[in-house]
């Protein structure tokens, strides 16, 4: 632990609201390096210097500033010490029998606010590393063996089930990350949390999740707006990365076909977001061939529109025709119409699967027909 420029000053404005005299800070060489007097400031305290090499206190008295030549002043000099090491020294200018009893209630405090600054440090240290242990973890950089070893180190405990929570803010910025990081480490501090480049937060939870948990957002987190995706359940840390992802694609899955909502579940949409990032290539084209016979005649996406709200509401005829407030009969020609363009046909299994599967990838048909 060493005496920076900034906690020597935090120390020096300290000890000054205790004592009313002007206090130096000197490093471990007995440099000058916060002042009530900034003009000493650099200043090679010799008081100091022999404070650090008998590790006492060291008075100095009018004859004493003679000796040395006038290089320092009235006044005392005490190490500064961090777990029995010095690591600086205090000073109070001042005549001794005014600064003296002083003395060790300045040093006392200077050296609570080293052990402070150090507890600090350390925290931001192990948050910082198992932060890095947390994204290996859901990125499966991690052999078996170091993976136990750190999850060890971090008392993580890998065989509870885990589930992925994905924030994407609407606004992403340093403010907005940070009222959403304190409401979940305030109201929710058994879930680990990471931030990743985007500046979406990624929530490791061991413990069930709030099924309401987005109806109960404080106003000021539902005006900053986020889309909030949570991933498959798994049964232990060794699996982190299933979790990660299946949130992952239940966020992208949710963007695309649900803007509107807020919050994406991967159970309510299994088959989907497992196929949504399925790459396009030639079985897929193979595929779709009659999709995109269908997609090209159909000019004003009025049967891709019929499609895609048909398997919404699981097939419902009198549902679908509400929702694009038509006649069900309406709703059935057009359906027919389908099946003659596409030659596919609903009452067979894996046809219908095919046409079901076209509302999931209907963007990469339409991007095959331009």
């Amino acid at each position: 632990m060493k005496l920076d420029y900034q906690l020597a000053r935090e120390i020096t404005a300290r000890a000054m609201k205790i004592v009313p005299y002007s206090v130096n800070v000197m490093n471990e060489c007995g440099e000058i390096i916060a002042s009530g007097d900034t003009s000493r400031i650099g200043e090679k305290h010799i008081g100091a210097v022999v404070a650090l090499r008998k590790s006492r206190i060291v008075e100095i008295d009018e004859q004493l500033v003679k000796d040395w030549n006038n290089e320092v002043r009235i006044g005392v000099n005490l190490p500064i010490a961090f777990q029995e090491k010095n690591i600086g020294v205090i000073g109070i200018s001042g005549e001794l029998d005014k600064v003296k009893p002083y003395a060790e209630l300045v040093k006392m405090a200077a050296e609570l606010m080293v052990e402070q600054r150090f507890a600090i440090e350390r925290l931001q240290w192990q948050k910082r590393y198992f932060e890095d242990f947390l994204v290996q973890l859901i990125d499966e950089r991690l052999s078996e063996n170091e993976l136990i070893k750190q999850a060890r180190f971090f008392k993580f405990n890998l065989d509870k089930t885990l589930q992925v929570m994905i924030i994407s803010l609407k606004e992403p910025s340093v403010d907005n990350t940070q009222y959403w990081l304190s409401y979940l480490e305030d109201y929710h501090n058994q879930c680990n949390l990471i931030v990743d480049k985007q500046k979406n937060l990624i929530a490791l939870w061991q413990v069930d999740i709030p099924h309401d948990f987005s109806q109960h957002l404080p106003e000021h987190l539902k005006k900053i707006g986020a889309k909030i995706a949570v991933g498959l359940k798994v049964e232990n840390g060794f699996c982190a990365s299933v979790a990660y992802k299946s949130a992952l694609n239940a966020l992208s899955f949710g963007k695309m076909h649900h803007p509107k909502q807020q919050t994406y579940f991967f159970d309510k949409n299994k088959i989907p977001v497992l196929l949504y990032n399925i790459p396009s290539n030639w079985y897929l084209s193979e595929l779709f061939k009659p999709l995109r016979i269908l997609y090209s005649q159909d000019k004003g996406a009025v049967l891709q529109k019929t499609l895609k709200q048909y398997f919404s509401p699981n097939c419902d005829l009198l549902h679908t025709s509400k929702k694009l407030f038509i006649h069900i009969n309406t709703l059935r020609y057009r359906l027919h119409k389908i099946e003659q363009i596409t030659g596919l046909s609903f009452n067979k299994i894996d046809e219908k699967c095919v046409l079901y599967l076209s509302t999931i990838f209907e963007q990469n048909i339409v991007e095959n027909n331009k």
